[in-house]
């Protein structure tokens, strides 16, 4: 019997990713608090759950993208949670949770019967909606095998990193406080030229040719800073939870991070001032703002 997957939280990243899935012709069926993002796959005859429980009573996998541990958690194992459900017996996580969370919530589930594959991804929402999305991926390599079908219809460049616990959101965690380095770092650099009087265009093109070369420089700025749009389609919100956990991940490790703590403290600032909704490229505005200038 095909194996049906649910997909639960239908965010930025979670609607592109569960329409993959679909289009791929696996048997879907969803669910999300927001009804409004359901319309587009009950346009598509694409089933959808009345609840969670009822989504795990529907789907042998289920993959998760939610916001946060604690919603994450209360979904997971709350009194009408996934593991209420009857049928699930694989849950993935394609969050980013730190390992100390991803160990507990496998741990609990496997007392229940369901395995856990911690399966992170990078690549923001536009490789989410062209499919080719980095996953980190750790658990059971039995369930790795087993999934990687459903994985491979959201991402392109798949690792296995172990089978223990955790080992996913660890280099997950690894690749989110370069990224969040690299916003800052280029902003820093790219500001610098154009007040010299740089074209930013120019600067990207080569820089992207060189040593220099990062998502930022590939994604960030030419895509939502250049043309002003500031759409990159995350939170920084969302990215302040994934340094902070960073930062704790190498506390815990007994791994000193001058550079990462001032990376936080910059994102501290974007905080303070109430940015924490607003797109994370528009990061780059703190850089601007002390620059008097507008890269563009």
């Amino acid at each position: 019997m095909e194996k049906v997957v649910g997909y639960l939280g239908l965010g930025n990243m979670g609607h592109p990713m569960a329409m993959r899935i679909a289009d791929a012709g696996h048997k879907l069926v969803v669910f999300d608090i927001n009804n409004e993002v359901l319309s587009d796959f009950r346009e598509k005859q694409i089933s959808v759950a009345e609840s969670v429980r009822d989504l795990a009573d529907k789907a042998d996998i289920i993959i998760c993208s939610l916001p946060s541990n604690e919603i994450i958690r209360e979904a997971v194992m709350g009194s009408e949670g996934l593991v209420t459900g009857n049928r699930v017996k694989t849950y993935i996580n394609a969050c980013t949770t730190g390992s100390n969370f991803a160990a507990k919530i496998s741990d609990e589930l496997t007392k229940k019967g369901i395995a856990t594959l911690e399966a992170p991804i990078s690549g923001g929402p536009p490789g989410a909606r062209d499919g080719t999305l980095s996953i980190m991926a750790s658990g059971p390599s039995k369930v790795y095998e087993e999934v990687k079908p459903v994985l491979e219809s959201y991402g392109k460049n798949l690792v296995f990193c172990g089978e223990k616990p955790g080992l996913a959101q660890v280099l997950k965690l690894a690749n989110n406080i370069l990224f969040a380095t690299s916003i800052f770092a280029t902003t820093e650099a790219i500001a610098m030229g154009v007040k010299a009087g740089l074209d930013p265009s120019l600067m990207l093109d080569s820089i992207q040719a060189g040593t220099g070369r990062n998502a930022t420089v590939d994604l960030v700025m030419p895509n939502s800073v250049l043309n002003r749009s500031f759409d990159f389609g995350a939170t920084i919100e969302i990215l302040m939870k994934d340094v902070n956990l960073a930062l704790e991940e190498g506390e815990k490790q007994g791994v000193p991070q001058p550079v990462s703590q001032q990376v936080r403290q910059m994102m501290l600032l974007a905080i303070y001032q109430g940015w924490e909704q607003r797109d994370l490229s528009e990061l780059v505005k703190l850089v601007e703002n002390w620059s008097d200038i507008e890269i563009k």
